[in-house]
């Protein structure tokens, strides 16, 4: 059973659900999620002979949610990642005062930063596995400047994310139905790639979603209301200006361009996930290793979407497992 313990990073407090003992693993979950979304991973790994810890990442249920869009920075909360591992990382053979070590799963947002992470300290980390985004190099270039040439006529969800305050009146005004329409479009269950359909430059990002009657059984009213609950304390914004912190990255990181990641690194996808087609004509998920040293190896989830370790945790746990007996 985990247990929940508060790591303090300067002025910033990390709440990270712990369980098990022996090789610290880190679980850094994504966007509208919390530590939940690895409930599976954390006792499947538990059993097998690991501490795993899963952070509710800085802006999102109980951890700290700065204001500030600087706050959200990549080197910010790479640095929430490692003052987790040096706070948990209890093993043997950590020597006397040294840095802790662990290894990184990471999912959607928490993908990126893993694996930023892995090139920014890697004398914390062992290894890294990033789940629905792969890992594409860093970049002088953000993202967002990219999108705004590929979607500049039509809608695409993290230019409507830039305007402070307008997406988050859009899903506060009903959370609950915010999550299931978000959870659901993104889901294997889903029409494929439902979040990247056509749509006008003004329309809002949960337009023409689907609300379910019945969610699918990977999800249950249970969990929902976990992420219900939280939301309903935290509000969005803090999980908004990860999204709105990209520019920062690109002018902070630039001593990094062009760097690898140099531990063992592996990725997992879901096949319908709509992530595989943020680039039209191209499929995000070919070549995941093209910026790694060490790469270990894809998995390719049949049938399911993008919230791959909840939607099919077997699968994810078994393809996790093969990695990690390779380290």
């Amino acid at each position: 059973m985990h247990s929940f313990v508060n790591v303090q990073n300067k002025d910033v407090t990390i709440r990270v659900a712990v369980e098990g003992s022996g090789p610290l693993i880190v679980c850094v979950h994504g966007w509208p999620e919390l530590w939940y979304s690895w409930r599976h991973q954390l006792s499947y790994f538990s059993e097998r002979g690991y501490k795993v810890a899963a952070i509710d990442v800085r802006g999102y249920g109980g951890s700290s949610q700065p204001y500030d869009i600087a706050a959200y920075s990549m080197r910010h909360i790479a640095s929430d990642v490692i003052a987790v591992i040096d706070a948990l990382d209890d093993s043997p053979t950590r020597a006397k005062n040294s840095h802790g070590q662990a290894i990184l799963f990471g999912h959607d947002w928490g993908a990126p930063i893993v694996w930023n992470t892995s090139i920014l300290h890697p004398e914390h980390i062992r290894a890294v596995a990033g789940l629905s985004v792969p890992f594409g190099g860093i970049s002088s270039t953000s993202f967002l400047e990219i999108a705004e040439l590929i979607y500049q006529d039509k809608f695409f969800y993290q230019r409507y994310f830039q305007a402070e305050g307008v997406a988050e009146v859009e899903f506060e005004a009903d959370i609950a139905a915010s999550l299931r329409k978000t959870y659901f479009a993104l889901s294997g269950n889903a029409p494929l790639n439902t979040m990247l359909k056509n749509r006008p430059v003004d329309a809002q990002f949960l337009d023409d979603f689907i609300d379910p009657d019945v969610f699918p059984a990977w999800l249950t009213e249970a969990d929902l209301q976990v992420f219900i609950d939280a939301f309903t304390a935290t509000g969005f914004r803090g999980s908004l200006n990860r999204y709105r912190a990209q520019g920062i990255d690109a002018a902070n990181m630039t001593e990094h361009v062009g760097s690898f990641i140099p531990q063992p690194s592996f990725f997992i996808g879901g096949e319908k996930d709509p992530v595989r087609a943020f680039v039209p004509g191209m499929d995000m998920y070919e070549n995941a290793g093209r910026a790694a040293t060490d790469f270990r190896g894809t998995v390719i989830i049949p049938g399911v979407g993008h919230w791959v370790q909840q939607e099919a945790p077997l699968e994810t746990n078994i393809a996790l497992e093969g990695f990690l007996s390779q380290l």
